[in-house]
């Protein structure tokens, strides 16, 4: 069966690499960016099969307007992919107004908006898959990213709470946690904070702890991706690379610790 998609972010990275892989399969994806000129390599290629969109997801009634546009060209959704967003690198503290609702714009309330767009397109067509891209960074935390951290987890919740709102639809959603790919997520894709001094012991810190990991190559990201989507029951969750596991793993087993540690102090409270 020929799926449809919609795709956003998927100019670059992961999206544009799954974006690629629904293409050649035979697939049909709307596939949406801030600049769609960076689309044109797709179109050429791919001819009436793909949809460029230029789209800004923190633009509600854009977000609306893409979904209609593609469900008029396509009769149908399939698949619905929130994959755009990016980090904001530095100390909580450090971080401007501006850069945490921006963050939060991007990637939590444009995820919402395009699952908001896209649920009732789903529902017509008796279900379908949603795949909201979160990270490692949305089960654990590593300093100098707080705020991401924040967007991310905060996407984990509303999505685990949708996935229980649409199992009657036949809508199934995917929480995807990536670990380290070898995208522009650090580079140019990324935002910083102006730095504090107080903070550069602990910037240096983490940069030393990431100096030695060396990104995955994205499109062996490809397969996995496919599989979710055509797997009749999907996973809630699932990490692509080798890095997130043993990371949540250490990090679950910390907090169930703590909370074991702390019980008699908590249950006093009742």
């Amino acid at each position: 069966m020929t799926l449809t998609w919609f795709v956003t972010g998927a100019s670059r990275g992961l999206g544009r690499v799954w974006t690629e892989a629904a293409l050649r399969r035979g697939d049909r994806v709307a596939a949406t960016a801030r600049d769609a000129r960076a689309l044109d390599p797709l179109v050429a290629e791919f001819g009436d099969a793909v949809l460029p969109i230029e789209l800004d997801v923190t633009d509600r009634p854009a977000v609306f307007a893409a979904v209609d546009a593609a469900a008029a060209r396509f009769a149908r959704l399939d698949v619905a992919v929130n994959n755009a967003g990016y980090g904001l690198f530095g100390a909580v503290e450090e971080a401007s107004e501006a850069q945490a609702r921006a963050q939060l714009e991007t990637n939590l309330f444009g995820a919402l908006w395009v699952t908001q767009a896209v649920l009732p397109v789903l529902r017509a067509g008796g279900g379908g898959r949603i795949l909201q891209v979160s990270s490692i960074g949305g089960v654990a935390a590593f300093p100098t990213l707080g705020l991401y951290h924040a967007s991310k987890w905060a996407l984990e919740g509303l999505s685990e709470a949708l996935a229980q709102e649409v199992a009657g639809f036949g809508v199934r959603v995917t929480i995807v946690e990536p670990g380290p790919f070898g995208t522009d997520w650090g580079g140019s894709s990324a935002a910083h904070t102006a730095p504090l001094p107080a903070y550069d012991e602990v910037r240096a810190a983490r940069q030393a702890g990431a100096a030695h990991r060396s990104p995955a190559d994205p499109s062996t990201t490809a397969a996995a991706i496919l599989a979710v989507v055509d797997a009749p029951e999907p996973p809630l969750r699932i990490f692509l690379g080798p890095f997130p596991f043993p990371v949540v793993e250490r990090v679950y087993r910390d907090r169930l610790a703590t909370w074991e540690r702390w019980r008699a102090v908590a249950e006093s409270a009742a």
